[in-house]
């Protein structure tokens, strides 16, 4: 069954490379696209259970044992993460289709948005599943170069802008990445997470407190932790809505994922996680006041994005079982709404032809199904009961109060008040675009924009896709207590992580 590791890799890579072959086809294209994602959504679902049921499930590639080789693997966390990924990239690529984004200049020879995202959607795959620094590394370049080309597409003075500040900080995010790796090769002689386990303990302290400081920064600019979050609000609302979708929804997330690995499993806190508490509190705050400030619809999405970011944070600074258990609901739960409201506001774009808040109106009663669908992942992401936002906010809460300091009871006040003021800037979405008199869709600058469209419709895909992403939220709400389960189990291996390291150095192996 150890296969079943490399295929969320394989397939895509493989099927990029088809699909750039195959560019005169579109329908074949596009078949082949939904057809991988569907197949990496059953291949998740499979190692879901059998690291659930059996252990990590562990791939040494091309026999070479473990620290030397390449180790893909897979335990709960990963397996997990990687089940509600593979739905959001199925979901965002039917809504891709329906938009027509993907036809951009498609003529005798080949379009590159098919390649550029199943090769996006392999690089996320690889970060979940590799089991040594470097190829993190390589799977973070794999989804940038993606990326890069996904927001650039169509390109117009104000996207080239965006994209910059995007690709200069992603290549300065890159460049303290390979050196942190670097350093952390000179110091111990190995780059394989278990491995480094082990070796990082026998480091002086002060070189241990520097290399972790060193990884906090590398995937804070990745996760968009405030002070580190500048690049995110400038590049995001740019992009095309589905673009947005991918963006928002996975690779902060990746990024939340990597100090989380490295953090439980390569370094280690006796307690609670002071400055971690402090940046979470920080990024809680500047997000909420920031998306409070936005008119523009995106913007403020982006800006409550950077917010919820210091929700995983803060679960991570308890640095306990549950505190863990917080964070991993947190990241499932915010994958799935987070790119729901982006898919949404694309739709809400197709109708009014413009973000501006104060140019929408109406669309409650010229649309109302847009009105369903913003409003219960928006519900979700202010954390109102019962939606799937309340039972992760439930728990880090929880985890705060057991926690028991000044630090942890500070930052559980504040998750608090951003809930509320989550909540009014939704409210605030809700009134401006939804209530009122239905306005005539505003004038479209460029026509063969998708983000400017007026049209005051939408395809049967692009709704079909959004709902698809608002009932995943839901189930995750309804099966919150099976979910938090693997959850709590995944926190404790995450805290106990002798069974991730013998499943790579050596030991029991599932194949």
């Amino acid at each position: 069954m150890t296969v079943l590791v490399a295929l969320p890799v394989l397939l895509p890579l493989a099927a990029a490379g088809l699909t750039l072959a195959l560019g005169a086809y579109a329908d074949v294209q596009r078949l082949l696209g939904l057809l991988v994602l569907g197949a990496i959504i059953a291949d998740a679902a499979a190692l879901l259970y059998l690291a659930d049921t059996s252990g990590p499930v562990v791939l040494q590639m091309g026999a070479w044992p473990a620290p030397f080789g390449i180790t893909l693997i897979a335990d709960r966390l990963s397996a997990l993460l990687l089940l509600v990924s593979s739905v959001v990239t199925f979901a965002v690529l039917i809504y891709s289709i329906g938009q027509r984004i993907t036809d951009y200049g498609r003529e005798a020879s080949s379009t590159t948005f098919h390649p550029m995202y199943l090769m996006l959607c392999a690089g996320v795959s690889l970060a979940y599943l590799t089991g040594d620094l470097f190829n993190l590394f390589v799977a973070f370049e794999i989804m940038l170069s993606s990326s890069y080309v996904l927001i650039t597409r169509r390109t117009k003075a104000e996207r080239v802008r965006a994209s910059m500040t995007y690709t200069i900080v992603s290549l300065a995010s890159s460049l303290l990445f390979i050196t942190m790796i670097a350093l952390v090769y000179a110091s111990t002689g190995t780059v394989n997470l278990a491995d480094l386990g082990q070796k990082v303990h026998e480091l002086p302290d002060g070189l241990q407190t520097a290399l972790a400081l060193l990884v906090v920064i590398v995937f804070g600019v990745k996760a968009a932790m405030v002070p580190l979050h500048f690049w995110l609000p400038d590049s995001y609302p740019t992009a095309p809505a589905p673009v947005t979708a991918v963006f928002a929804g996975l690779l902060t997330k990746v990024g939340i994922y990597a100090l989380i690995r490295t953090q439980t499993l390569v370094f280690s806190h006796a307690s609670s996680w002071k400055l971690m508490l402090g940046i979470a509190l920080i990024t809680m705050i500047v997000g909420a006041l920031g998306a409070l400030a936005q008119n523009d619809l995106n913007r403020l999405l982006s800006f409550l994005l950077v917010s919820h970011i210091g929700y995983m944070l803060f679960g991570l600074g308890v640095y306990d079982v549950l505190g863990l258990t917080g964070v991993i609901l947190y990241v499932v739960h915010h994958i799935t709404v987070q790119a729901t409201l982006f898919l949404v506001s694309g739709i809400i774009t197709r109708h009014t032809g413009t973000v501006a808040l104060t140019r929408m109106g109406g669309l409650a009663k010229a649309a109302p199904l847009i009105g369903v669908l913003f409003a219960l992942p928006a519900l979700s992401l202010a954390g109102v009961p019962p939606f799937s936002g309340f039972v992760a906010k439930l728990a880090l809460l929880q985890a705060g109060v057991n926690a028991g300091t000044i630090a942890a009871y500070a930052v559980t006040a504040t998750a608090v008040l951003t809930s509320l003021l989550s909540l009014y800037a939704m409210a605030r979405v809700w009134t401006r675009a939804f209530w009122g008199q239905v306005k005539a869709p505003a004038p479209d600058p460029d026509p063969t924009d998708e983000l400017i469209v007026g049209t005051a419709s939408s395809s049967r895909p692009m709704l079909m896709a959004t709902g698809v992403l608002v009932a995943t939220s839901v189930v995750i709400a309804v099966l919150a207590g099976p979910l938090a389960g693997i959850s709590g189990r995944a926190a404790s291996d995450l805290m106990h992580a002798d069974t991730y390291r013998s499943a790579v150095l050596g030991g029991d192996r599932h194949g």
